[in-house]
């Protein structure tokens, strides 16, 4: 098709909403734009096709016998686009919300809440894709991606889940006495003493120890190739971790991990993004959902 062949779409629609509702007028309100749109959109149409297109009729319009060919062509094409574009609707309204996220968000923060989620939502079903990598949402066809970060997200938009503030994790007891301050220097001084634990797939959580002042050159590591890995190891008291506390924070409450140092403030956080526009009726229940009973907390800028 070369677009060069077919005048302004936007005319064309004016033209076919004038031509079927027998006024300008109308046809203006229908499509929310002015009266002088409409009329100027019409002759346009008429100066490049060089016949008169609509005629006045009493007080409205009615079409030419030109018009009237034109506007039941353009009535026909106008209305297979809106059934592709239904059709397109219904088939994503119907498959499944596809939300993407890192393996360790996944198996520690995620998928303890989903069971609450399915069993109050049968109906909705959620395909979890976990990666390291950052993945394209419209390539891949992605409703939703929770990522690690500060932010702002380019192109995206949605909330911000859970904070991410770090936390140096323990088998509880391991380790001897903790300071009272976890945020104190004398905190961090001594976790410094410790053997650590470290997670070679994610390079962010480690470029947040040297945030922190902590230079892995100067600490005893082992490494570890995943945090599915660490985490059982930290907990069976092998070393120490620095862990955003989303992930660990069930270990904490369930004593199977305790907080020898914390960080104090941080910008980090776990966000719940998607494109931009409105989400699938599915995606909506599943964030309003995820909002409010599994620590949706703000709005992301």
């Amino acid at each position: 098709m070369d677009w060069r062949d077919i005048p302004s779409l936007s005319a064309l629609r004016a033209f076919e909403a004038a031509a079927r509702l027998g006024s300008l007028s109308e046809a203006a309100r229908a499509l929310n734009v002015t009266h002088a749109a409409i009329a100027a959109h019409v002759r346009a149409l008429e100066t490049e096709f060089g016949h008169p297109l609509l005629r006045r009729s009493g007080r409205g319009m009615v079409p030419t016998q030109m018009g009237a060919e034109l506007a039941r062509d353009l009535g026909a094409g106008f209305a297979e686009i809106a059934a592709g574009v239904r059709s397109l609707r219904r088939g994503r309204e119907d498959r499944p919300v596809t939300l993407s996220t890192t393996p360790s968000f996944a198996e520690n923060w995620l998928m303890p809440c989903l069971a609450a989620f399915w069993s109050a939502h049968p109906d909705v079903p959620l395909s979890v894709q976990t990666s390291q990598d950052v993945v394209d949402l419209r390539r891949e066809g992605i409703d939703l991606v929770i990522r690690h970060g500060t932010g702002p997200w380019p192109g995206l938009e949605g909330i911000v889940l859970t904070h991410a503030k770090m936390v140096v994790v323990g088998q509880p007891g391991r380790f001897g006495p903790s300071p009272s301050d976890l945020s104190s220097q004398a905190a961090w001084d001594r976790v410094l003493t410790l053997p650590w634990l470290i997670d070679q797939s994610h390079t962010e959580f480690n470029k947040r120890l040297l945030n922190l002042g902590i230079d892995r050159e100067t600490l005893v590591t082992t490494e570890l190739p995943s945090n599915a890995l660490l985490l059982p190891a930290c907990r069976a008291g092998a070393g120490v971790s620095a862990q955003p506390h989303a992930l660990v924070e069930t270990d904490i409450a369930d004593g199977r991990l305790e907080v020898l140092a914390e960080e104090e403030n941080t910008d980090y956080a776990y966000h719940l993004l998607h494109l931009p526009g409105p989400l699938s009726r599915r995606a909506q229940t599943f964030v309003t959902w995820l909002r409010r009973d599994c620590g949706g907390i703000a709005s992301a800028s």
